[in-house]
């Protein structure tokens, strides 16, 4: 399809009105998205009940019965039951359906006897769902004062041989609508075409569409710098939004956000004043230096549903769940958010246990199995906490209600005076006061409740966000590259992000580090190839390169958050940040290192090599 989005006239009438105009052609390297375990699927299939069980490797297993049901007509809903386990992570390739779910289902009802299939890696390679695969030429007009006045980018974006789930989505709505990045444009247009090409199909993977787009934006901003001969720093700052909401030229209305406390972090942690005397030192000893900034923002949550459904999507995207406190206090959360690595099991359980003074340990959190949670959506696009645990905060606030109504009856007391503190309902300003699971069991018991009260304590509740949120950050790369190999070593790696309010610091830390890692195997080392006929000549780890333990520096992370306004956490999400920011951050730092902005991921020694003597 030919697609396109902004105002074409006023963008054109900008770039003949500029003082400069740098045009650049971008290009975003394939990539495999490689999760610790490859695929799996057993299928069960119960004569007795005419019942079928998949156990799968799926983000959103309920999206899995739900097509499987309505699309394949494998089984009614009621007779199909999903369940997605530890699955060995995701990274947006376990979000689709594949035919061997299907295929172990029906030959467990033909052959009477459970069927199991497992993908070795070669296979992931062959058929897996594949990533980026971009080529954009792109104009960016800037006026006397190097404000940016206009932005104008052409994209052929490769769908791979078939249309997959998100494939339409990913290089035009993930993509285009982020092309403003964190700076005022007046006049945006993009165009998008889309080929067929004879390779395995491309979707969603990390990120889906926003690295794509801040890749093109940074090396774009970068070499704008450098032509116009100003800081790239300065020349990001003075272009930066400013006040909120700000409303882009491409849809995306962004709630809030603080870019400046961003960069000005990063560039403290990154010692930037103090490049000039480290790379005077590194062409002493025979070497090549260079510093990289990328200014990176998100739309993440995936959201609305009304607004995915005007573009054609064929279901919503809230979240569900419930919340169960059983007779004797311990509380179950049923979520349809899925964990394949991003922490739920402790993140979600703080949530409830901070709520109510109660342990951790005495909160299990339940998700991944479509007979023990009514629906859910699933994880990804970073949506876990903003859309997740809010939905689990609607539960919660209705346990909490209907808790202080029964602990006020018990206590003779008013419901608008009871409060809860480390696990125990009190009448404050009193030393009144009911245990946690006293009240619970009051609740089951129900020898004593206030009038017309149902007995016991459950609730559930779905929450469909009003927008999407948008993490941004500023990362810093700096780099070291041997003249007579083309090898870059990584001495120095900064992020700086605003992902809202923060939950558990220390799981936010860790997915900031893989998706860190995954950016710059994008940069560095990963590709897909095909030769001519089709053939794919990287079928394994022999020939696809995966970052190793020393590919990576040890990496500083902070977080200035401004919350979100539009969900009752002020959440953001952190999951694919990292992926999204690094890329442009690390071939900024080579380009500048070489002397040489032609060069393209990823940027092996044999690329850097060439560029760099080129650049003699």
């Amino acid at each position: 399809f030919d697609w396109q989005i902004g105002d074409e006239t006023a963008t054109d009438k900008a770039i003949a009105a500029a003082a400069h105009v740098t045009e650049v052609t971008i290009h975003n390297n394939r990539l495999s998205p490689n999760p610790m375990e490859p695929r799996a699927a057993l299928g069960i299939y119960d004569a007795g009940d005419d019942h079928y069980t998949c156990y799968t490797t799926s983000q959103n297993p309920h999206v899995a019965r739900l097509v499987m049901s309505a699309f394949y007509n494998v089984a009614p809903e009621n007779k199909l039951r999903v369940i997605a386990p530890d699955v060995g992570g995701g990274f947006g390739s376990k979000i689709y359906i594949y035919p061997e779910e299907i295929v172990c289902l029906w030959a467990s009802k033909r052959t009477g006897v459970p069927v199991k299939w497992t993908s070795d890696r070669t296979e992931a390679f062959l058929t897996d769902a594949h990533g980026r695969d971009h080529v954009s030429t792109v104009k960016m007009a800037f006026d006397v004062n190097n404000r940016i006045i206009g932005l104008k980018v052409d994209t052929i974006a490769n769908l791979g041989a078939y249309m997959s789930l998100f494939s339409s989505a990913v290089p035009t709505y993930l993509y285009a609508t982020l092309l403003s990045g964190q700076y005022d444009i007046a006049a945006i247009h993009a165009n998008v075409r889309t080929v067929y090409t004879n390779t395995a199909p491309v979707d969603a993977y990390r990120g889906a569409g926003r690295p794509e787009a801040t890749y093109l934006l940074e090396r774009t901003m970068e070499t704008a710098a450098r032509e116009l001969g100003v800081s790239p720093a300065e020349l990001r700052r003075i272009n930066f939004i400013r006040s909120f909401p700000h409303q882009t030229p491409v849809i995306m209305n962004y709630d809030a956000g603080d870019y400046e406390a961003s960069l000005n972090a990063a560039m403290q942690a990154a010692d930037w004043n103090g490049f000039a005397a480290r790379k005077a030192d590194a062409e002493r000893r025979g070497m090549k230096r260079g510093i990289g900034m990328s200014c990176y923002i998100e739309a993440c949550g995936i959201a609305p549903s009304a607004a995915v459904g005007s573009l054609g999507a064929g279901v919503g995207l809230w979240e569900s769940a419930e919340v169960r406190v059983n007779a004797v206090g311990t509380i179950e959360v049923l979520t349809g958010s899925h964990s394949h690595g991003q922490g739920h099991e402790t993140t979600f359980a703080q949530l409830v246990a901070d709520r109510f003074g109660v342990p951790l340990d005495s909160v299990n959190i339940v998700h991944g199995d479509t007979d023990k949670v009514q629906m859910g959506m699933g994880t990804y696009g970073s949506r876990s906490g903003a859309v997740g645990m809010s939905a689990v905060v609607k539960a919660l606030d209705k346990v909490e209600a209907k808790a202080k109504k029964i602990a006020a009856h018990l206590m003779e007391a008013d419901e608008s005076d009871i409060v809860i503190e480390n696990g125990e309902l009190k009448v404050a300003g009193t030393d009144k006061s009911v245990p946690w699971f006293q009240m619970a069991l009051a609740a089951y018991t129900a020898h004593n409740l206030p009038q017309g009260m149902e007995p016991g304590l459950k609730e559930g509740a779905f929450y469909d966000p009003a927008n999407f949120t948008f993490p941004a950050g500023c990362y810093i790369c700096e780099v070291e590259v041997d003249p007579d190999t083309g090898r870059t070593r990584i001495v120095q790696f900064v992020a700086a992000d605003d992902f809202g309010n923060i939950i558990n610091p220390m799981i936010v830390e860790g997915q900031v580090h893989g998706g860190i890692a995954q950016g710059i195997g994008q940069a560095l080392l990963e590709g897909v190839h095909y030769d001519p006929s089709g053939q794919l000549l990287t079928a394994s780890y022999m020939d696809y390169a995966m970052p190793r333990a020393d590919d990576l520096p040890s990496f500083q992370v902070s977080t200035s958050n401004t919350p979100c306004p539009n969900n009752p956490l002020g959440i953001k999400g952190c999951g694919e940040a990292g992926a999204i920011g690094s890329p442009p951050a690390l071939i900024n730092a080579i380009t500048d290192a070489i002397g040489n902005n032609a060069l393209t991921m990823p940027a092996t020694p044999q690329k850097v090599w060439a560029a760099a003597n080129a650049a003699k």
